[in-house]
């Protein structure tokens, strides 16, 4: 098979792995940065190209898709789509999980639990939104945040309602969530392929911080997951229809919160952590997913 890597950087740890593993499994791996592809689109023949020439015989793809180019990563997943090339991403999927409140909305409609979330237009809400997530300490978040960057702990009312009223002032979308203290600056990231989880690890924040991303100096440890903690994630990428996925979720007293679930999760903090070769695992997925396509194909035409 030919199996195509979206990505911006072909020296990143995840795309590296990536291509190692295609490479391991006797496949022909290849890097495309889709920020430079363009798209032409004429009846029947919808053609992605990379400067002047043409992609071809591509089996499947792995977008590697950043949050500065979701709108135009999806635009391109989507050509791939209509071309029948199979992807580890649907384009609706990205577009679903990037939007956090769109996500929200979908998990919590699908029976997944999450901390209790308001979202309001207006800064006359304000005390509204505090009470209704339980009141200080309260999270607040920037819907365009990433990483961690643009989520804000305000310990007391006070500060909440300045945090709140300054994002407010910037015509910035937010969205207050209740603090889960029992969490204690800790969350679990669950690795989702193919509706299993193949790897998990727990991500704890730097002493005063209550942000665990590792981006923002948090550390991954290996954990064995509750079969709760394993069934909330499944459920969760199910609900936003990835077959990829890194869940998020806080250990609470009332069990797993999903806070948040990754549609390009990187590999290298749950592989140093775990150990295992999840970069094979979805390498794994496609095959299988090729083969069970093309055993249908062939039950079609009676061979």
């Amino acid at each position: 098979m030919k199996i195509a890597i979206l990505s911006r950087n072909e020296s990143l740890y995840s795309t590296k792995r990536l291509v190692e593993a295609i490479q391991t499994r006797g496949h022909e791996a290849i890097v495309i940065d889709h920020a430079k592809c363009h798209l032409v689109m004429e009846q029947d023949s919808p053609n992605v190209f990379l400067d002047s020439d043409e992609i071809t015989d591509i089996d499947a793809i792995i977008p590697r898709i950043g949050a500065s180019v979701t709108f135009y990563g999806s635009a391109i997943i989507r050509q791939f789509e209509v071309s029948k090339v199979f992807t580890t991403l649907s384009s609706l999927a990205l577009v679903r999980s990037r939007d956090k409140l769109r996500a929200l909305q979908i998990l919590a409609r699908s029976g997944v639990d999450i901390p209790k979330t308001a979202f309001a237009k207006h800064p006359r809400d304000i005390s509204h939104l505090m009470k209704q997530v339980g009141g200080a300490p309260l999270v607040i978040k920037l819907l365009e945040g990433t990483q961690g960057l643009g989520v804000v702990l305000a310990e007391t009312k006070t500060a909440a309602k300045s945090v709140m009223e300054a994002f407010y002032g910037l015509n910035a979308n937010i969205l207050v969530q209740e603090f889960i203290k029992e969490a204690k600056g800790a969350d679990v990231r669950a690795f989702v392929v193919g509706g299993q989880v193949v790897g998990a690890m727990k991500r704890q924040g730097l002493e005063g911080e209550f942000r665990s991303n590792l981006h923002r100096g948090g550390q991954g440890t290996i954990i064995k997951l509750t079969r709760n903690e394993k069934s909330t994630a499944v459920k969760a990428a199910k609900a936003l229809g990835l077959a990829v996925a890194g869940v998020d979720m806080l250990q609470s007293e009332r069990g797993p919160l999903v806070i948040e679930v990754n549609s390009s999760p990187g590999l290298e903090g749950i592989e140093k952590a775990t150990g295992k070769d999840i970069a094979g695992d979805i390498i794994k997925y496609i095959e299988d997913n090729i083969k069970g396509t093309d055993s249908k194909n062939r039950d079609k035409v009676g061979v």
